[in-house]
């Protein structure tokens, strides 16, 4: 079989069982073991793939500079982002991870929302220069791909503040990884502002469902829920419940029910 063929055998494995053993797709195809794990580094290296202990996931599309992920998925962070919104109080204090699905929740928090809102993402804040919030920043090293401050400074300014609620973005949700992202400083940065909340909710958006990156943030039984763009009683959803993930479920058919954000199917 040629490299070309190998590879493409993978991510149709990766696409269709959510991960894949060495061990085993080298005695389903006949090839060595070697060539399985040569063949997963360079999928790695072309971001098509995450190595893990014995075998790969699926990569996560999420983790594209901060321009090209505003437009992936848009539809469905805007389903997640509007089911996120019954999840907030009236004068809340609402801590917003950066990235585009926050900012969707963002544009989609009415501006006579009177609570406040703390961010460490610059551009969460600018698009909130219009609502009646209050507007709490923490400051610190910006990095560049996410449009987040990380770094000890804003570890430390994170340690000082707390929350009602954490609305945390991933790159990944996936029953074996947890929840991921691309970054490691990245990653900690979301454990602090975790740590700082009553209750913290994953947005995941289509993309990121099933999907791994490289740098683990939180178990799935570590957070409140997942507001996720998924039908219940699917195999991936049924997977993450049973690896320990609350799921609240936005999908499709799902959209309109309920009220006007289209109230999710709470399963809590």
């Amino acid at each position: 079989m040629l490299a070309a063929a190998r590879k493409d055998a993978l991510l149709e494995r990766l696409r269709r069982d959510g991960r894949l053993v060495v061990k085993d797709v080298a005695l389903e195809l006949g090839l060595s073991e070697d060539s399985i794990r040569r063949d997963l580094r360079e999928l790695d290296a072309a971001g098509l793939a995450v190595r893990v202990y014995g075998g790969a996931l699926p990569a996560s599309p999420a983790v594209a500079d901060y321009g090209a992920r505003g437009t992936v998925a848009r539809s469905s962070k805007s389903r997640v982002a509007a089911a996120a919104l019954d999840l907030i109080e009236p004068g809340a204090t609402v801590l917003l991870d950066g990235g585009t699905t926050t900012l969707a929740l963002v544009e989609a928090l009415p501006r006579s929302f009177a609570g406040t809102v703390i961010t460490h993402s610059p551009t969460i804040a600018a698009a909130l220069l219009h609502h009646e919030a209050e507007v709490i920043v923490i400051g610190g090293r910006v990095f560049k791909h996410s449009a987040v401050a990380c770094g000890s400074a804003a570890v430390e300014a994170a340690q000082r503040i707390s929350a009602d609620i954490f609305f945390l973005g991933v790159t990944g949700v996936h029953p074996a990884a947890g929840f991921t992202t691309g970054d490691a400083d990245e990653a900690a940065m979301k454990r602090v502002l975790a740590e700082r909340a009553a209750e913290t909710y994953v947005l995941a958006s289509e993309e990121k469902l099933g999907a791994a990156s490289r740098f683990g943030i939180l178990p799935l039984d570590a957070v409140a829920g997942v507001v996720a763009d998924l039908e219940p009683d699917t195999p991936l959803s049924v997977d993450l419940e049973a690896a320990g993930a609350r799921m609240r479920y936005v999908g499709r058919s799902a959209v309109g029910r309920g009220g006007s954000h289209g109230r999710v199917s709470d399963q809590l």
